[in-house]
């Protein structure tokens, strides 16, 4: 039983390579009580503000000190970290106007992470990730739609998983879940008429999940789900003057209905399935109609060679937008998102990986003055991570991002390079 319950939280404390690389942390030994790395990187940036139209580009350097605790016990797993990144942008001096002007960037990010097997039949795991940052690649919850553009200040985002798992009977299993995000930015002074970023985006999120799992064969489970989900906007701003439209008027609930499949075909190739439908109830018909969009969660997973593996993914569903604007009768309330993503871990050599990770959404704003508009968001990176030793590795990468609008003033386009190395202990 030991030895089961560590795995499950070793595996749940994880994070994937590309992941782990950008945020500092590869290196770091979760077998370990008590492990810290350090990052330092030198890059350069030829859009560091996400801009339009009249792009800065700047070299600068960061630093990611990270810290973390892992107590695996007899049934119980607990792991806690900390990670703090900060960016120096040389180019950030008085001459930026109407930006922050100091030339660095601090996020800090801390995780909890707590698994607990009453018996083999019953497990609770809860995950908790609190973030402080600017940055949208900090900033957006793992699992969710990225959020696309910079925005300064002590942005704030918390999000929290607790997932209680049954087997009621040999073939017959019961999954419940919530998950609960609440966003709140710094920003909150409308400027010539517009909402800030407080009145457009603070929220809470709320998802309750409930599944049944019916083992219809060794290899083969079937899912049959709903989820209920509650967005409330807390940022009490008139985001319209007139009609006279609220944060709060774009509140909505939202119901999932799907079934699936989990399917092993080998032991290194795993899909999952879930197709459905979502109905979109908003509390205030001048925000948008009701309506039905379509569901759906498909990924698989393929480890082809040792420590070698790819992933790829699609998601269906509906997310909310900084986009506003009264139009038709209605303001927009969100937008409806299709999403392609891929990662893939190659171990060249022993001491030498490479990950390649992609991300495309489109997305379709739904009522006010852009309605069916669309927004397409493309994320390329590259990562090469050489272990030099046992505690030292350095790496080189590239990102790039790029948003193609239907909104005047919205595209961007951005590359970024960098070369780093990492100690651990």
């Amino acid at each position: 039983m030991k030895r089961i319950v560590a795995s499950v939280g070793l595996v749940a404390v994880g994070v994937s390579g590309a992941y782990a690389s950008s945020l500092g942390l590869a290196g770091v030994d979760a077998s370990k009580t008590w492990s810290v790395s350090a990052t330092l990187r030198g890059f350069y940036d030829d859009n560091y503000l996400y801009l339009s139209r009249g792009e800065r580009d700047s070299y600068g350097f960061e630093v990611s000190p990270a810290v973390r605790f892992n107590l695996p016990m007899e049934q119980t797993y607990l792991g806690l970290s900390y990670l703090y990144n900060g960016r120096y942008y040389a180019d950030r001096d008085d001459t930026v106007l109407g930006q922050d002007n100091e030339p660095w960037a601090h996020s800090h990010q801390f995780d909890l992470m707590f698994n607990h097997a009453f018996s083999e039949r019953y497990s609770l795991d809860l995950r908790d990730s609190f973030v402080i940052a600017q940055d949208p690649e900090v900033l957006a919850p793992q699992g969710n739609i990225p959020v696309v553009f910079r925005k300064e200040g002590n942005n704030m985002r918390n999000q929290a998983r607790a997932t209680f798992t049954a087997q009621m009977a040999p073939k017959l299993g019961l999954q419940l879940g919530y998950n609960n995000v609440w966003w709140d930015y710094e920003d909150d002074t409308p400027v010539g008429g517009t909402p800030s970023y407080s009145g457009r985006l603070d929220r809470l999120e709320h998802l309750g999940v409930a599944n049944l799992r019916w083992q219809a064969q060794p290899e083969t489970t079937v899912i049959l789900g709903y989820n209920l989900g509650l967005v409330q906007y807390t940022g009490d701003e008139v985001i319209n003057v007139a009609p006279r439209i609220v944060s709060e008027d774009r509140d909505n609930t939202s119901h999932y209905v799907y079934g699936g499949v989990n399917q092993t075909f080998l032991r290194n190739l795993t899909a999952s399935l879930k197709l459905g439908a979502t109905y979109i109830d908003y509390d205030n018909e001048r925000v948008n109609e009701n309506t039905w969009i379509p569901f759906a969660d498909i990924s698989t997973s393929f480890t082809y060679a040792r420590e070698s593996y790819f992933q790829l993914g699609f998601v269906h569903s509906f997310n909310a937008t900084d986009e506003y604007r009264f139009g038709n009768g209605t303001i927009t309330g969100s937008q409806e998102t299709s999403t392609i993503y891929g990662l893939l871990h190659q171990q060249i050599t022993p001491k030498l990986a490479g990950n390649v990770h992609v991300h495309f959404q489109d997305s379709a704003f739904q009522g006010g003055f852009y309605d069916s508009q669309t927004d397409q968001y493309f994320v390329l990176g590259l990562n090469l991570t050489y272990q030099i030793t046992r505690n030292f590795s350095c790496e080189a990468g590239y990102d790039f991002s790029n948003l193609d609008s239907d909104i005047p003033g919205r595209p961007y386009d951005r590359n970024r390079v960098y070369l780093g190395v990492t100690a651990s202990y």
